[in-house]
């Protein structure tokens, strides 16, 4: 059956690549925006366009309930989010299946595991691809551990926050 009409939950030049990249493929595209992005590029270039908020992105894009709500208003079929803002959210891809939309995106239970950073290399591992050898979440790392990894060698903190916890 397919995607009919699709509700891009981004704004900007990320909403304008992917409903470009719809259009492609003939599906139609709706756009949602806060009350100061309703002549904003995306906007124009949509088929459609909802109003979602105020400025601030908490009460707007951030807002998972008045996307999904203004995708299911608007008759959607699906939901991409774009990237950043909810796209790495597994209750916002959760909350899209649940009101009966298809997220174009991966499952929320893939968005979580990819989002624990042990679970996903021991995932990876058992899955048989290979992955930059780890300490596996066991804290801090010694000299001695270090040089048994070998170099260069990446820390990353487990719960991290979008690559600012690297060293």
């Amino acid at each position: 059956m397919g995607i009919k009409k699709l509700l891009i939950a981004n704004r900007g030049e990320i909403a304008v690549r992917i409903i470009r990249s719809a259009r492609e493929l003939g599906i139609r595209c709706a756009a949602v925006y806060s009350d100061i992005d309703r002549r904003a590029r995306h906007v124009l270039a949509a088929d459609e366009a909802y109003e979602i908020g105020g400025a601030p992105p908490l009460e707007s894009y951030l807002d998972m309930g008045r996307i999904i709500e203004a995708a299911r208003a608007g008759g959607c079929d699906a939901i991409h989010p774009g990237y950043g803002f909810l796209s790495e959210n597994p209750k916002f891809a959760s909350m899209a299946a649940a009101a009966g939309l298809i997220f174009v995106g991966p499952r929320a239970e893939t968005i979580a595991l990819m989002g624990d950073k042990v679970a996903s290399k021991e995932a990876m591992l058992k899955a048989g691809i290979p992955v930059v050898p780890f300490l596996g979440g066991k804290g801090e790392v010694s000299p001695e551990e270090a040089e048994k990894l070998g170099y260069p060698l990446m820390i990353k903190a487990v719960a991290g926050g979008g690559g600012k916890g690297m060293r």
